[in-house]
């Protein structure tokens, strides 16, 4: 076992925590305050209000930006969980285990954040779970596929919360689409920017914490 899969862990379970709400619409109101500095296209940033269903006393911040993905090359794993308390070992496993061994194997480096597609939000849960890398490896290894991601247009909520509370951060990017006329051209995906693990092995303030939610985009 690889000595990152610990980190790995603590990092899956706490992803885990908001995958089954983060296609759910709960119509959340949204307070838009004043443009964040970016160098896309078009940025705003948004306070969502709290959730009558969380506990926590702030709600998430979520920039939303207008911008162009670029190319990607993806080493990645499908699985299934039976249960969801089964989703995050199966991450920590996939993120720490076996892409690990594909890009020790290749001699490979990682070229951005881990990333993850999710295809239902009830049981069986399939899902693909991958890390972008600099090129393909010759060397295969067991349940490890290689997508390679086009550059393309795309909306993303930088969203900076716990990830219980990624629901509002689905239904403002939602939001924006609708009322800038933007229509999907793919499936979403999630990436997982900060490292939710302090170094000294303690959870990090969830609102410190940065995912991006993407969603592929046609051009206007």
């Amino acid at each position: 076992m690889f000595a990152a899969n610990k980190i790995f862990l603590q990092f899956s379970l706490l992803i885990s925590a908001g995958i089954l709400f983060s296609c759910n619409n709960d119509n959340s109101q949204v307070k838009q305050t004043a443009p964040a500095k970016d160098s896309a296209k078009k940025a705003i940033t948004v306070e969502l209000p709290e959730s009558r269903e969380t506990i926590y006393q702030s709600p998430p911040i979520v920039n939303i930006v207008d911008t162009v993905a670029p190319k990607r090359l993806v080493i990645f794993c499908k699985d299934s969980a039976a249960s969801f308390d089964r989703i995050g070992p199966k991450l920590a496993n996939i993120y720490g285990n076996v892409l690990q061994e594909y890009i020790k194997k290749n001699n490979l480096k990682a070229t951005g954040s881990p990333m993850a597609w999710y295809k239902k939000q009830q049981v069986p849960f399939f899902f693909e779970a991958g890390i972008p890398v600099n090129k393909k490896g010759s060397k295969p290894v067991p349940g490890v596929e290689i997508r390679a991601l086009g550059a393309g247009n795309v909306v993303v909520a930088h969203f900076y919360g716990p990830f219980e509370l990624l629901p509002q951060g689905y239904d403002a990017i939602k939001e924006f689409m609708k009322d800038n006329n933007k229509k999907s051209a793919g499936a979403p995906y999630e990436m997982y920017v900060s490292d939710p693990v302090e170094k000294d092995g303690k959870p990090k303030d969830p609102y410190k914490i940065q995912t991006d939610i993407v969603f592929p985009v046609k051009k206007n």
